[in-house]
């Protein structure tokens, strides 16, 4: 193990049992998928394969997240929080999360009444989050779509095409936009734009590559000095 390794181990504040919760979030929509608890090993495996592994407290053995299911987590990030404590995981999903089916763990909501004075608003960013959480959802069914491809759904029939028949139908979904827009006709504009929109995200994922890159690249071309 490579002193860099150990040095982390070494930041991590292990209970009794040598072992810390892991909060393991969607890379894209940011949306927590399921909490479970490392030990070293685990970790290390974690590290080592690039996808999640845990240890199981019930039956007390090292456990990789989609063995039986196939639903593994390919991890983007780890970090730890300021106290040591506790893991972050940030990973792209290859199939549900939990063991129901469900995306993720968290989907028993307690009914609750927001209590907030008139200054706690949502700030902009939060809002701007909210308004394109329905992309991360998409982002989401696709890569479900690509890990389980289930016969008859159109999307399974792109990844089964493959690279060409997907860039084939981002090409004429690119051109029908172009028409709509040309004829002044918003109501085929949004419903070009949309199909458009869609048949991009299948082909990144196709690629693997995160939509969450390409919403920092944006970021990073906004915060540029402007040369208009």
């Amino acid at each position: 193990m490579s002193s860099s390794v150990n040095s982390i181990m070494e930041q991590i504040k292990w209970d009794s049992s040598g072992l810390v919760p892991a909060v393991v979030q969607d890379a894209g929509t940011k949306e927590v998928l399921m909490v479970g608890y490392m030990n070293e090993e685990s970790l290390k495996l974690s590290m080592e394969s690039g996808e999640t592994w845990f240890w199981s407290r019930s039956r007390g053995e090292l456990w990789h997240k989609g063995a039986t299911s196939n639903n593994t987590q390919s991890i983007v990030s780890l970090s730890y929080d300021c106290d040591g404590d506790t893991l972050l995981v940030q990973v792209v999903p290859n199939g549900p999360a939990c063991h129901t089916g469900e995306n993720s763990c968290f989907f028993n909501a307690i009914p609750f009444e927001p209590k907030l004075n008139p200054s706690q608003k949502l700030s902009q960013s939060q809002s701007r989050a909210d308004r394109f959480a329905v992309l991360g959802e998409l982002e989401t069914l696709i890569a479900q779509r690509d890990a389980e491809r289930p016969e008859g759904a159109y999307t399974t029939y792109l990844f089964e095409k493959g690279i060409d028949k997907i860039l084939k139908k981002v090409g004429e979904e690119t051109a029908e936009s172009i028409i709509a827009a040309k004829n002044g006709d918003n109501d085929e504009l949004r419903y070009e734009v949309s199909d458009l929109i869609y048949h991009l995200l299948v082909l990144l994922q196709e690629r693997k590559l995160p939509l969450d890159e390409i919403m920092a690249e944006l970021d990073r071309r906004h915060e540029r000095p402007r040369k208009d």
